[in-house]
This record gives C-alpha cells, sequence and structure tokens, in this order.
C-alpha cells in the first residue's frame, strides 16, 4: 500500500482475502457478478484504540497482519490508490482466524 493510513480510535482498515475458486464441485464456472463478497479479510492497519471514562486508551485486539472475519454488511468501502479496503470499527469484527499452516 503506498499511501500510509492510520485509522483514528477503534477502527481498523481491512483487506478482503478473495477467494480463487471460479468452478463449483460439479464443474460449473462462477462469474465475478455472481460471486459473493468475502467475509475473511486481513487487517491492514488499526487504530490506537478508544478512550474508556477514566482517560485511558483500551487497546485493540486485533493488530495488522491478523486474519479476521467480519459480517456481510459491515464497514464503509473505501478505495486507495486503486485498492479497495474496509474501514470499520473493531467491534464489528467477528473474531480473529488463527488456522495451523496459514499463509503468512
Amino acid at each position: 500500500m503506498a499511501t500510509n493510513i492510520t485509522p483514528l480510535h477503534d477502527r481498523v482498515i481491512i483487506k478482503r482475502i478473495e477467494d480463487s475458486v471460479n468452478q463449483t464441485a460439479g464443474g460449473l464456472f462462477i462469474p465475478d457478478t455472481a460471486k459473493e463478497k468475502p467475509q475473511e479479510g486481513e487487517v491492514i492497519a488499526a487504530g490506537a484504540g478508544k478512550y474508556k471514562e477514566d482517560g485511558t486508551r483500551q487497546a485493540l485486539d486485533v493488530k495488522a497482519g491478523d486474519r479476521v472475519l467480519f459480517g456481510k454488511y459491515s464497514g464503509s468501502e473505501i478505495k486507495l490508490d486503486g485498492e479497495e479496503f474496509i474501514i470499520m470499527r473493531e467491534d464489528e469484527i467477528l473474531g480473529i482466524i488463527n488456522r495451523a499452516g496459514a499463509a503468512a
């Protein structure tokens, strides 16, 4: 990513991880227009956390490089330097994926 961007407070920037399989188990090819957008992505950048009532910051549970699951209609889609990203609050993330042998 050529542009340096840091999300504020408890927001994170996520890049969707596209599924490279374009064919069903029965051999049918699925066009790009018929595919659903993936609900899995990689955290590109994370904010410093939001402020609690006592004035201290609450650190985020996710960090850059984490693979996460998020809801189908979560966040706002943005475009930076020709690439599409999603910016959302940390509480919209459903979970962190920890797979054995997952690509780094």
